[in-house]
């Protein structure tokens, strides 16, 4: 766009219509689009792909702003930036939704059938993926769409199909019985980090199993009755001299009345309970393994959603709580049940449905994880292929995990995903596995089940460049990624499984560093929830304040690593300060008329606040610039805050009116070079942060180029530094902001003129002070200003000091004695009152005692309050008073 195309800016701020079109301007222009220039260095995000279950959250949004405001950094410093977007299946969530929805219409997946419940899921991500970029279009993000990708496209499919083989063949994938954690509400076994505990108030039955053939009976206690049924047989320590004459005996299951074992077994603790214990192998992970080293059968008694099967006996059909009801009074009837005791423990919930898990016995698939999970450890001691965990305490918890790994069950009862590349054979019941489906697939079934939706996102780094194919162009140039931006939540369902996939397939780590957040609270520190209601839709926010304040609330109200706390107030407090920006643009473009890009030259005689303001504009780009890089956008945007204003709004355009307003054309030229120009390269700072506003108002600045967004990063410029002017005009401000505190101290509006009298230290700095007369009478408002050496000092006189000067500025001018006094008097009266009645409820021994302390603490704190201004005025009065 050319200087005669700059359009002149709305007299007030909008966010609304000044974001309206905007983005789509930069689609058009393909500005995100990464371009494969060999001549500049790539820079790789890929997006943590959002679940296509449903439109976007706050946390969503915290999290991808981060993301674009280092990648739009990056792009502005030259780089080739790819910023990969995509969506996640998300098998069991969106199928649950999808499901749900069917229930609503008196439906279910099996009234439809596999192939069609699955073109419904099909039709509900495409619904679901359009509100999603409609969400990120939104907030501005800077995205290649033409290398967008979803989880089950073709090509990722590819990629899944590829790692399965490759795993199986190397037999780290392997198919088996165990017990697994199943969720009986959506019938699909869970990963062990699907599972959250929480802690339930049940109890302990003790139960009495009789022996065969004999009067005696041995005591086991359990928190599930329900599953003794499935009991084949009862465990005791080899070294517990209580029961080494029963080991070899058997006793009698109660209500069913089968014959048990009773084995020996390390796997007992004699210290607790009676020393005994109940063996159900189909049931419990523990007693699974003591089954396989016993041969015990392994009967199970459940059904898939959590009902009792034929094997419970008269208890077919009944669900698992209610059975646990009846069979409690049936062995209570049968003299069985002797004692129930309270019993608090931590009981496994669905991550995804919160149903209750069982501990179920079934046939799945699985990932031996221990050698990947060596070769993800060992990554990470060497610096040169090691992670980089921001911050650096979460490579612990990362590592914890790796340390400590189990196999990974990878299977799901779900007809959403993909589909396992496994085949049975009809007749012989051969296992294939492959690529591609088994040539006469007349005579194969193909395994019913899908892969765990984190094994194909696992692959996301480099599945989504190309890989399989290491010839792909993408793959060569993009991976590994640079950054990876995600939650502390998801450290072992995602991070973990991408690195050590990576290391497996790649062999190399997929991204340098993985900045970590914390997640998104409400004013109380609560975890936003449907349940508390808490919630806050990020389009809500936009549609009132606009997405830039939106974004810097997010990237400015916390620190790496940490929670962030949702405010209203804060969100219109950034509101408030992209108000001020566009307030002063708009002021000095209003004095930038004909003022063109080629008409900007700062080589003119500068004031001082030109060279200050340029000192401070390059200290600004070295701080932005090293704590963006650091991902310390808190820093960055105290930073840009502070520059802009206070320093740029409140000092240096108020300033820049002198000669604005003047009638030298040279200083004017010179103003306007040193305005248009600070401008500029702050509107480039701010624009990863603020993207639309700082388009706007930079197309309306004198410049060069299509767009912010491709314009060059600002750079430290050292011949535009000054550190003498830097410190001239710190005392400069310091005098000003001591003559403006002294007036309002003693009530003396800016508008009427007072006596000033500077002494000054030395004669440097008196013909420096003398240098920026022209400053101080226009900010300081004297009848009178002397600056000097040497000044006599009135008898009665207000006085600061600043460095290098001492300011005195005689009472008689500033107020009237009489009035003064009788005010402060006025003043003191209230004061004293105050005191009194903070000091006689604090002296009330009932209330210190029954108040809450926050409420103590409270009044305890408007005492001290009221003392400090009571001694102020006394002072003040005793001044005057003389």
């Amino acid at each position: 766009m050319s200087d005669k195309e700059r359009s002149a800016l709305p007299s007030k701020y909008n966010p609304q219509e000044s974001e309206k079109g905007r983005y789509q301007f930069w689609l058009d222009g393909k500005f995100f689009e990464a371009t494969g220039d060999e001549t500049k260095e790539p820079f790789t995000i890929v997006i943590p792909p959002p679940n296509v279950t449903g439109k976007l959250h706050l946390g969503h949004a915290w999290d991808t702003t981060m993301q674009d405001t280092v990648a739009r950094m990056k792009r502005m410093q030259g780089y080739d930036v790819l910023w990969l977007p995509g969506m996640d299946h998300a098998g069991i969530a969106t199928q649950a939704k999808v499901e749900a929805k069917l229930r609503d219409q008196g439906k279910s997946r099996y009234d439809l059938g596999r192939e069609k419940f699955v073109e419904t899921v099909w039709d509900w991500k495409e619904e679901y993926a359009n509100f999603i970029r409609q969400q990120w279009e939104k907030l501005g993000l800077g995205l290649d769409y033409s290398r967008e990708r979803f989880t089950m496209d073709e090509g990722l499919s590819n990629a899944v199909r590829e790692v399965f083989v490759t795993l199986y063949e190397k037999g780290l994938i392997y198919r088996g019985e165990y017990i697994i954690n199943w969720d009986p509400k959506t019938k699909t076994a869970l990963s062990d980090i699907e599972v959250i505990y929480q802690e339930v108030q049940g109890h302990f039955y003790h139960l009495r199993y009789p022996l065969k053939d004999s009067e005696e009976y041995i005591e086991i206690a359990t928190t599930r009755p329900e599953t003794m049924l499935g009991d084949t047989a009862i465990a005791v320590h080899p070294d517990d001299d209580r029961y080494k004459h029963l080991v070899g005996r058997k006793a009698i299951l109660p209500i069913v009345g089968r014959e048990i074992a009773i084995v020996a077994d390390d796997y007992v603790d004699m210290e607790f309970g009676s020393g005994a214990v109940k063996i159900t192998p189909a049931h419990d992970p523990n007693d699974f393994e003591v089954g396989n080293r016993h041969n015990l059968e392994r009967v199970l008694v459940m059904n898939e959603d959590g009902t009792m099967n034929e094997k419970a006996g008269k208890y077919d059909g009944l669900d698992r709580f209610d059975c646990r009801k009846q069979i409690v009074q049936d062995l209570q009837a049968a003299g069985v049940l002797f004692k129930i005791e309270d019993h608090t423990h931590q009981v496994g919930h669905s991550e995804r449905s919160g149903a209750v898990v069982e501990p179920y016995l079934s046939t799945q698939w699985f990932v031996n994880m221990q050698p990947m999970a060596d070769a993800a450890v060992a990554l990470q001691k060497d610096e040169a292929t090691k992670v980089h965990f921001v911050p650096e305490r979460f490579e612990r918890t990362y590592l914890h995990w790796m340390e400590n790994i189990r196999d990974w069950c990878i299977s799901r009862q779900l007809w959403w995903g993909h589909r396992i590349p496994a085949w049975y054979h009809k007749e012989t019941g051969e296992v294939y596995v492959g690529r591609e489906a088994p040539e006469d697939i007349e005579n194969w079934e193909q395994d019913e089940d899908v892969l765990d939706t984190w094994f194909s996102s696992g692959l996301w780094p480099f599945s989504t460049m190309g890989w399989p194919d290491l010839d792909a162009e993408d793959f060569k140039r993009y991976f590994p990624t640079d950054v990876l931006v995600t939650g502390y939540d998801i450290i072992f369902f995602w991070v973990a499984r991408m690195i050590f996939q990576s290391k497996q397939f790649t062999g190399e780590r997929p991204f340098n560093d993985v900045l970590i957040h914390g997640l998104i609270r409400d004013a109380e520190g609560r975890k936003m929830s449907k349940s508390l209601g808490n919630g806050v839709d990020p389009m809500d926010v936009i549609d009132k304040y606009g997405a830039d304040s939106l974004r810097y609330f997010l990237l400015t109200g916390s620190s790496p690593g940490q929670d962030l706390r949702f405010y209203w107030s804060k969100v219109e407090s950034t509101w408030n300060f992209a108000n001020k920006v566009w307030n002063a643009s708009r002021f000095s473009l209003m004095n930038m008329e004909n003022f063109t890009y080629e008409d900007i030259d700062l080589s003119g005689e500068r004031s001082l606040a030109d060279k200050w303001i340029l000192t401070r504009l390059n200290d600004t780009i070295e701080q932005v610039t090293r704590n963006t890089n650091k991902y310390e956008f808190g820093e960055a945007g105290r930073a840009l805050y502070n520059f802009i204003w206070d320093e740029l709004c409140d000092w240096y355009i108020e300033m820049a009116k002198i000669p604005l307003y003047g009638e030298d054309e040279a200083k004017k030229q010179t103003t306007r070079s040193v305005l248009s120009f600070v401008l500029d390269q702050t509107m480039r700072m701010l624009h990863p942060y603020m993207p639309f506003i700082t388009e706007e108002i930079w197309q309306a600045l004198p410049h060069q180029g299509e767009s912010i967004t491709i314009a060059k990063w600002p750079e430290v410029k050292a011949e535009l530094h000054d550190e003498q002017a830097a410190s001239e005009m710190n005392r400069l401000v310091s005098i000003i902001k001591s003559v403006r505190n002294i007036r309002a101290e003693v009530n003396t509006p800016m508008s009427k003129q007072i006596r000033l009298l500077i002494q000054a230290e030395d004669e440097g700095v008196r013909v420096e002070l003398e240098s920026e007369r022209e400053y101080l009478e226009r900010f300081c408002n004297p009848s009178e200003l002397v600056i000097a050496s040497e000044v006599t000092v009135p008898d009665k006189a207000m006085s600061a000091v600043v460095t290098g000067a001492e300011l005195f500025l005689p009472l008689e001018g500033l107020i009237d004695f009489d009035k003064e006094i009788k005010r402060l008097e006025s003043e003191l009266e209230k004061w004293n009152k105050e005191v009194e009645r903070v000091q006689k409820k604090l002296a009330n021994e009932n209330f210190v005692k029954k108040a809450p302390q926050k409420v103590v603490d409270e009044e305890k704190q408007k005492e001290q309050d009221y003392l400090d201004k009571q001694a102020k005025v006394k002072a003040r009065l005793t001044e005057l008073r003389g």
